[in-house]
């Protein structure tokens, strides 16, 4: 069985048994509803406590538990750029923020980059008498470059400098 075939087989159980996110997500527990959904989705990977428990809930055989706690291929399945209209919209804050943030970040806290991996994101509901909005937090750990083959007195890591 292929990963993409996992993904199917939850979203076809998903669709028969009328769950939302929100239920399954419920029911999992254990970490932040996009890792798990994006897990599920075939973008991440479970933990062992965490594929148990979604393999109890859809069903699955041990196979398939064990390919819920594999490490994926990420970003595979989203063609570039995306066409999809909502996932073209956070390409699209990229492309046009990002020179900005790349320079707010940087001269906040230095030469590097902001970590995807050691990373929150939370999704909330801002309700707007106008049309409620949606509301993205997201907090990843700054990561200086390593100035490495640095001669004595020239910084490690790429720091803010005072």
């Amino acid at each position: 069985m292929k990963r993409e075939s996992l993904t199917e087989k939850i979203l076809d159980i998903k669709r028969e048994k009328n769950w939302t996110w929100a239920h399954i997500t419920a029911e999992i527990g254990g970490m932040s509803p996009v890792l798990v959904v994006g897990a599920l989705l075939g973008q991440m990977k479970l933990v062992k406590p965490l594929a148990r428990r979604a393999a109890e809930l859809f069903g699955l055989t041990d196979l398939e538990e064990r390919m819920l706690n594999e490490v994926p291929y990420r970003g595979g399945g989203t063609p570039m750029p995306p066409t999809d209209p909502l996932i073209y919209r956070f390409y699209e804050l990229v492309m046009v923020n990002g020179p900005a943030w790349k320079a707010l970040i940087e001269e906040e806290f230095g030469d590097g980059i902001m970590s995807a991996i050691d990373f929150n994101m939370e999704f909330e509901r801002e309700p707007n008498p106008r049309g409620d909005r949606v509301r993205i937090t997201m907090s990843g750990k700054f990561l200086p470059f390593k100035y490495y083959g640095n001669e004595q007195g020239i910084p490690d890591y790429g720091f803010k400098e005072e």
